[in-house]
């Protein structure tokens, strides 16, 4: 058994043992009330890093000393130390639920997390997302792992040339100076586990991050005893050739799983944030196997039922593909150590069994291998129900079986400590770590007076940050120093602030506002009513397009007659972005509807007071009503049509000169635009908490966590009985499926309906193997599909394993509408997820 030790790097004096502890623990990311001891100890390092490691690596011993002779610091020391305990021990969410008794633990898998910018180890959304999770399950005490990988390099630091040209730059993450520790054995060595590679073994390195009750595990593969082309295996996120992203696919997956046995944790649930993670579950059936008895087939028909797949890809281009050829070179190592033939794993990545053609798709393979998948958004799952159609062919859209839980965003990491302040003194200090009944009624009780004086000092804090950043850049750029004393006049703190930041790449459109730049320019600079534009964001270093777009802008920037009016932030990530969600009036998003699968950005100015102005794509498309916001597009998909870019950028010039701009403007006796601001109280109160990740967690542990636990547990109950009884029930289906026909339907009318009648022969196939159902199409667009189970009532003379089905219901609709379907059905079986053959009459 392993055991969690922690070792510190340095000794601190006595009586600050503690500050150790405060700097591991990510919770000061979100909880800030410890900001004033990092500032006490060194206010410069803190702002310019936010990393209370660094700063306690970084800080004198007689400085420390002093402090520990300091008692008004040791007085606040002790009183966050205490704090955070009574917050770590306090009752939780999920200690209060009934029957949670199956859900032990959460393994939540992602090829990164997005805690702080002190730990670089994420690039965008999906980085994000993860952090979110994890801090959210600390607020709500779901019991969940987070498992990634720790990148000496992490994603790419970003600056822009005097050309207007984004430059790419890789800084070292030095560990030591990381809120991470190595993961020690109860000996005080190192944990490492180590992962097949074709002709060699690669020894991992294991790393922990706290996160309040919850813990991240991180692999790193830059260890001496690996060979050097080995150990820049962890070294970019998402860099390197095809190679390199399996490499470090199996590490997070295979190496992910084998860290979290090597630790004696076993989770009930593993969840694959993307199909980066999807090789966890080949090792987490190979492990079931090893402890179980079990073949690796049947082992896999046992654990499939704790995996979920959530999918954040809108296109199937995006989905991670290796050919067949480099999955057999590093796979035939582990199919012969699990007994299973080689075939076979490569068919759970392929649309058609053993067609070698077929690049494997690690979305397929995630896909086979979990009990339940889900999109991010209601509109995503409509999404990826087409993207996943061709895996379960004849079976009706609607049923295609991928659900979704709308992202959100852990609300105290993105509000200011203005809003902060203001949503305690509404809703209470505890109103993100419960169930967030009143939050919407607290909030519609604020006056116009204290909404709009709210919304000013936010936006008066950015556009300071705003003149910070500027010049800085143009120090960076060696600009002059009238230049660099011009930064400190930029924007005007009662101008209408619009903010544009994410990744620069072709379906995001980010330069959709530059179809029409003379428009954009007026629109820019009138006297009476100025709007201002502050934007971030980095384009891929192999993304020559989304470079381009980023030079684009910075061409318009330096125009003359704009000076002042836009500025472009550069090295987007974690700190810029809260400074921007948190400052603007209003947040522009462009994307190319479907493909933005959600969509997080839009959601962290909501508990800002900032209003979307955004397409109806991703979480929008649910959320827009005309209270909270504006929407662009028609809710249609268009492609990749130049002539509707056009005619879209259009429609945002004119709702920014008709509507949006002259609202912002429009004042009472007061001052105060009395429309925006109770579009600002609507969006706040019905919006915020539902889209937020409290919410989105509680969704997860009542719609997935606890039923796929449940069927876990049923499945691998008596050595994996009921996994044994699937595999024989599947292999049965398999062999009669083609011989199983549907003899002829007969419908007689009843008073307000019909009864309907069939004949089906099961060849070899008992009866309780199959369903046998009455169906029928929905009616226009948006009407609902009717499925009627029938009943086995008769066995038909003369016939072998031949039976007659009947239902009797209500309809006004004619017969011929409905058709007889048979499929397959196991109490224990997720159809057509993990048996997707279907029989129809007609």
């Amino acid at each position: 058994m392993v055991h969690m030790q922690h070792y510190f790097a340095r000794e601190l004096p006595a009586g600050l043992e503690s500050l150790g502890d405060l700097a591991l623990d990510l919770r000061w990311s979100w909880s800030h009330a410890s900001d004033t001891l990092w500032k006490r100890i060194d206010q410069e390092l803190w702002e310019a890093t936010g990393n209370p490691w660094l700063i306690l690596e970084n800080t004198s011993r007689d400085h420390l000393e002093a402090l520990a002779r300091d008692n008004d610091f040791l007085d606040k020391l002790r009183g966050q130390v205490r704090a955070r305990d009574e917050s770590l021990n306090a009752p939780t969410w999920f200690s209060e639920q009934d029957d949670t008794r199956e859900l032990d633990l959460v393994a939540y898998f992602s090829m990164e997390f997005g805690l702080s910018e002190a730990l670089p180890i994420y690039s965008g959304g999906l980085g994000i997302l993860a952090g979110d999770m994890l801090k959210t399950a600390s607020d709500l005490g779901v019991p969940m792992v987070g498992v990634g990988l720790l990148y000496q390099q992490g994603y790419f630091r970003q600056m822009i040339n005097v050309k207007g040209q984004q430059q790419a730059y890789f800084p070292y993450n030095n560990p030591a100076m990381l809120p991470v520790l190595p993961v020690r054995k109860s000996d005080g060595s190192w944990l490492h586990v180590n992962v097949e590679f074709p002709g060699r073994m690669l020894r991992l390195r294991c790393w922990e991050a706290r996160v309040g009750r919850v813990r991240l595990l991180l692999l790193d593969a830059n260890g001496m005893s690996n060979h050097p082309r080995d150990r820049g295996i962890t070294g970019e996120l998402y860099g390197g050739d095809e190679e390199t992203r399996l490499q470090q696919e199996i590490v997070l997956g295979i190496g992910g799983w084998r860290m979290l046995d090597a630790l004696g944790l076993t989770p009930t649930v593993s969840h694959l944030n993307e199909g980066h993670a999807a090789f966890a579950v080949l090792q987490r059936a190979a492990q079931c196997a090893r402890q179980h008895d079990l073949d690796f087939i049947t082992a896999l028909q046992a654990t499939r039922a704790g995996n979920l797949f959530t999918t954040h890809t809108p296109v199937v281009a995006a989905f991670d593909q290796f050919p067949s050829a480099l999955i057999r070179k590093y796979f035939n190592s582990f199919a012969k150590q699990w007994m299973v033939d080689i075939e076979a794993l490569l068919d759970l990545g392929r649309t058609h069994l053993g067609d070698e053609r077929e690049l494997f798709n690690m979305a397929f393979l995630a896909l086979r291998a979990s009990g339940a998948i889900n999109g991010v958004s209601r509109l995503h799952g409509i999404v990826s129900r087409e993207l996943f159609a061709p895996l379960f062919p004849r079976w009706p859209l609607a049923e295609i079986p991928v659900g979704h839980v709308t992202n959100g965003v852990h609300t105290p990491s993105w509000d200011s400590a203005e809003a902060d302040d203001l949503w305690t003194k509404a809703c209470g200090e505890n109103r993100w770590i419960s169930s967030l009944d009143g939050i919407e009624v607290a909030i519609t009780t604020l006056d116009d007076t204290t909404l709009w004086d709210f919304r000013t000092r936010q936006r008066q804090r950015l556009i300071s940050t705003v003149r910070v950043h500027a010049a800085h850049q143009r120090a960076g750029r060696a600009e002059s120093e009238r230049r660099i004393e011009e930064c400190s006049l930029l924007f005007d703190p009662n101008a209408l602030t619009l903010g544009f930041a994410r990744r620069f790449t072709g379906y995001k459109r980010p330069n959709l506002l530059l179809v029409q730049p003379e428009r954009l320019a007026r629109l820019l600079c009138n006297q009476r009513h100025p709007v201002q534009l502050v934007l971030s964001g980095k384009a891929h270093p192999r993304d020559l397009d989304g470079q381009d777009m980023i030079r684009q802008w910075i061409e318009f920037i330096a125009r003359a007659d704009i000076q002042g009016r836009v500025v472009f932030i550069e090295d987007y990530d974690m700190a810029v972005a809260s400074d921007l969600v948190q400052g603007v009036d209003a947040w522009i998003n462009t994307p190319r509807r479907p493909w933005e699968a959600s969509g997080t950005s839009g959601m962290k100015i909501l508990v800002n007071g900032g209003l979307n102005i955004s397409e109806l794509d991703g979480w929008w498309a649910e959320a827009y009503s005309p209270e909270v916001g504006w929407a662009l597009g028609d809710g249609n998909e268009h492609g990749i049509d130049p002539a509707w870019d056009f005619e879209e950028a259009d429609a945002l010039y004119q709702l920014l000169e008709t509507s949006i701009v002259p609202e912002f403007y429009e004042r009472n006796d007061d001052g105060i635009p009395s429309r925006w601001v109770s579009r600002v109280r609507a969006s706040m109160a019905r919006l915020t908490p539902a889209y937020s990740t409290n919410r989105m967690l509680r969704e997860y542990v009542e719609n997935y966590y606890l039923p796929r636990a449940e069927a876990f547990s049923r499945r691998i109950a008596n050595n994996g009985r009921g996994a044994c009884d699937l595999r024989k029930w599947s292999a049965r289906v398999a062999a009669h499926w083609s011989a199983v026909r549907i003899g002829d339907l007969e419908c007689q009318k009843q008073d307000n309906g019909m009864i309907a009648n069939a004949q089906i022969f099961l060849d070899g196939l008992p009866p309780d193997d199959i369903a046998v159902e009455l169906y029928a199409d929905g009616i226009g667009a948006n009407g609902a599909s009717e499925c009627y189970w029938m009943e086995r009532v008769q066995t038909l003379a003369g016939a072998v394993n031949g039976f007659r089905y009947r239902v009797s219901l209500t309809t006004t609709r004619p017969s011929n509408d409905y058709t007889v379907r048979v499929r397959p059905a196991h109490p224990l079986a997720e159809v057509p997820l993990e048996e997707p053959h279907i029989l129809w009459s007609r």
